[in-house]
């Protein structure tokens, strides 16, 4: 990007409407409602754009984006100005290289928590500090990071058409958190199965074999008809033993990290399970809280 002379003036225009634009939820106040749409917004904050930065703002909420399409390190958009034919603007952030997504994935499978967040459709609170790990930049940090475009004829870059392109990438990643990833190279399905690759290979390589499972030995063992009259009566062991009935923190985590089944079936069967499972689950909770009397622990 590049920089502009503050001592040039400025002529205003009025652009012309637009019928169906893309429009930000947003009315009013700030743009974006996730953490990571604040970041984003936060960078173009950050180019010191002067008035063009709240014309741009101004051009979201009316609609003044045509037509707005994402893809692997690149956004274009149409966008309607003052005069008859549309601008053209793009948005450039270098995807990252397939080694450096191999170091990502391994840090997010290696997490049990962030891997469970993202199989189930979310933006864990802190993944950045999984690319941080992986020394791998998630969000742009400086100018050089995002390149932009507009066929408008203003001097300055980014100008008002890129702004109302931004401010409405920002809504979009509210909605679907993956696009940050698609914008680094990466898309949302095949992110997700590494990570069930990672996850998987890892379970199996952690579970003890046959073999490596070892029996205690035999003397530590009493026989079972010396030890039948307190056989159902617990252990001292069991007297420090609680469970805290909770809903899980990531519902289904299980169910969303095995992803569809391979075979074909009139009915998604995941999502028929997903409400199976979440009736037995509410009915154990209603059980379990119901027939407490600790507060949830048994």
């Amino acid at each position: 990007m590049t920089s502009w002379d503050w001592g040039r003036h400025y002529q205003p225009s009025r652009p012309r409407p637009v019928k169906n634009g893309l429009k930000t939820r947003s009315q009013r106040g700030r743009i974006g409602e996730t953490w990571w749409s604040e970041r984003w917004i936060a960078f173009l904050e950050s180019l010191d754009m002067g008035a063009r930065l709240g014309r741009g703002r101004a051009y979201a909420r009316r609609g003044q984006v045509m037509d707005m399409d994402v893809k692997p390190g690149l956004v274009t958009a149409r966008v309607q100005g003052s005069r008859a034919q549309p601008y053209q603007v793009t948005i450039q952030l270098s995807p990252l290289s397939p080694q450096q997504w191999e170091k990502v994935v391994d840090v997010l499978a290696s997490q049990a928590l962030f891997a469970a967040k993202l199989l189930a459709g979310e933006m864990p609170q802190d993944i950045e500090r999984a690319f941080q790990e992986a020394r791998v930049p998630l969000f742009p940090s400086a100018d050089k990071d995002l390149n932009s475009d507009c066929s408008c004829p203003d001097w300055a870059n980014p100008c008002k058409h890129v702004a109302a392109v931004y401010y409405l990438l920002a809504e979009s990643f509210d909605r679907d958190p993956f696009l940050i990833f698609l914008l680094r190279g990466q898309e949302k399905e095949g992110l997700l199965a590494s990570l069930r690759q990672r996850r998987s290979a890892g379970a199996s390589e952690s579970a003890p074999t046959s073999q490596e499972q070892e029996a205690p030995p035999a003397s530590d063992v009493p026989a079972l008809e010396e030890c039948l009259e307190r056989f159902w009566a617990m252990g001292p062991e069991m007297a420090s033993f609680r469970v805290t009935i909770a809903p899980p923190e990531v519902p289904l985590a299980v169910l969303k990290r095995l992803g569809p089944p391979p075979f074909d079936q009139a009915e998604d069967i995941t999502e028929t399970l997903g409400r199976a499972y979440g009736l037995i689950s509410e009915a154990a909770l209603r059980l379990a809280f119901e027939s407490g009397d600790d507060g949830g622990n048994q």
